[in-house]
């Protein structure tokens, strides 16, 4: 088989690929704490024909070799955790982190989740959650009768109780941090797993040992630009299409072989 056909299919694989990952920002645009992707390529290995500075005669060398690519392929998806930006909600239970640092969660399975999604509600029992019910870690109680809910750049939860001059603490925000936050699993519902690659997680209070602070009635949004997205699924697109034609190009020439010298 012509050698092209194959390079230019793992070039629509690659560019597919590509598509996949722009099409999650453009859907995740609106996703509050999402990181947008990227897929990372790498060429694949090389047919050495003629290995650079081989003797081409024995007082010569070459100077080049002759080397055939043989095409390309998606090594990782790689997800950029550069802040978002903030829109303030005036909710007291809605938070932002500015800076480096997770959200700690209890998922269902006992395991910590981490998250950058700053939308927090009460459950039945005055607990914090996520929206999907997850407990926020360490664990906050809310009082039934609160007035009124502060919580400190610091991480410090304090409530106003009815009768009572001095605010009450309900306890402190903790967030964790990793040395190759990229190294995360995201799992869906907004949520990364930790795992060999990232590192285990550092907990912290906010402000302290380079973590970021908490901001109180403030969303962090998703980081996704539309304008360079929209531009990447250009550029994919074309690529695609040019790696289309090249397999047309082969195509066209195996037929020429085949209909005029296969004689």
């Amino acid at each position: 088989m012509n050698q092209a056909l194959w390079i230019a299919k793992t070039g629509l694989d690659a560019q597919q690929t590509r598509m996949s990952v722009v099409s999650n920002n453009l859907a995740n645009v609106n996703t509050n704490g999402f990181k947008k992707g990227r897929a990372v390529f790498e060429d694949l290995i090389y047919q050495t024909v003629r290995q650079p500075g081989a003797q081409a005669t024995q007082e010569a060398q070459l100077p080049s070799g002759l080397m055939l690519g043989a095409g390309v392929r998606t090594v990782a998806t790689e997800k950029l955790f550069g802040q978002g930006g903030f829109v303030q909600t005036e909710n007291s239970l809605d938070m932002a982190i500015e800076g480096r640092g997770f959200f700690q969660i209890l998922m269902p399975n006992g395991e910590l989740g981490y998250t950058r999604d700053g939308t927090f509600q009460l459950n039945a029992n005055g607990e914090v959650v996520m929206s999907n019910g997850y407990a926020l870690q360490p664990g906050l109680v809310v009082p039934e009768n609160t007035q009124a809910i502060t919580v400190g750049k610091d991480g410090t939860v304090t409530a106003q109780l009815p009768d009572q001059a001095a605010p009450v603490q309900l306890g402190n925000i903790q967030l964790a941090d990793f040395i190759n936050p990229a190294g995360l699993q995201p799992v869906g519902e907004n949520l990364y797993l930790e795992t060999a690659a990232s590192g285990a997680a550092q907990q912290a209070n906010p402000g302290q040992n380079g973590v970021g602070s908490v901001l109180q009635g403030a969303l962090e949004t998703s980081n996704v630009n539309m304008a360079e997205e929209l531009v990447n699924m250009i550029e994919t697109q074309r690529a695609y299409e040019v790696n289309s034609k090249a397999i047309a190009a082969a195509d066209s020439m195996l037929q020429f072989v085949n209909n005029n010298l296969a004689r």
